[in-house]
């Protein structure tokens, strides 16, 4: 799947510099300090919830969450992971819709609240953070064309090699160079569109392969240049 990155000061200074918050009064201000709020939710804390009305953004400072949706089975599909950079909630308030699909944490997250009324009214009226947001709302459509044809057209093989690349360069690596967040073989079957019998054989097939090492849950990749050749990646 594809990695969505962004820079979190870009977003962030929008609403913690003078210059930016200059379209607000100075009783505008200090409400909008007031209101925001720095949230800390723990590993396996819903942040927002399908179904649900948004009333504000959530800007992740640090952490990592998975966003989902639950298909009428009620199977968890994995839409994407979100990190530290990235916005929450938004979708939903620039469409007047309720959220579509519910984030939650996979390890402890520090985000920062902003209220819908301020975040709408810095993006009516501040043409820089507009342009921002446009990207990013611009690369979340690519990527999404690229998840719908990745899960179309590449085997289930090709397509774990191209999950472990995209976890490793959306989530890094821990000091002994396993992937950083460990998911359950639930999550990763998830991810590539299979059972999870299938994925467990094929993640014990690329170790077999010396392809990657696995300790658990934790998995390092040892070959990038064969598992990016497998996943058809562009080096």
């Amino acid at each position: 799947m594809p990695e969505l990155l962004n820079d979190f000061s870009i977003l962030y200074n929008y609403f913690n510099d003078a210059e930016s918050l200059s379209i607000f009064t100075p009783a505008e201000i200090q409400a909008l300090q007031s209101e925001k709020k720095t949230l800390s939710p723990k590993k396996g804390e819903l942040i927002i919830e399908e179904g649900h009305s948004a009333n504000g953004v959530f800007l992740v400072k640090s952490g990592t969450a998975k966003l989902f949706k639950v298909g009428f089975t009620g199977k968890e599909q994995i839409i994407r992971f979100c990190k530290k950079g990235d916005l929450l909630g938004y979708r939903s308030i620039l469409s007047g819709e309720a959220i579509g699909a519910s984030a939650m944490a996979i390890e402890d997250m520090e985000l920062e609240y902003i209220p819908e009324k301020y975040f709408l009214r810095m993006l009516a009226e501040n043409s820089k953070m507009g342009f921002e947001m446009l990207k990013l709302i611009s690369r979340q459509l690519g990527d999404a064309a690229d998840t719908i044809t990745i899960l179309a057209q590449k085997t289930v093989r090709e397509r774990l090699a191209e999950v472990l690349i995209t976890l490793e360069n959306t989530l890094g690596v821990d000091d002994d160079d396993f992937i950083r967040i460990a998911l359950t073989r639930e999550e990763m079957a998830n991810l590539i569109g299979t059972a999870t019998e299938s994925a467990i054989r094929l993640i014990s097939e690329f170790k077999n392969d010396e392809l990657i090492e696995v300790d658990g849950r934790r998995i390092k990749i040892l070959d990038h240049a064969k598992i990016k050749k497998l996943g058809h990646i562009d080096a």
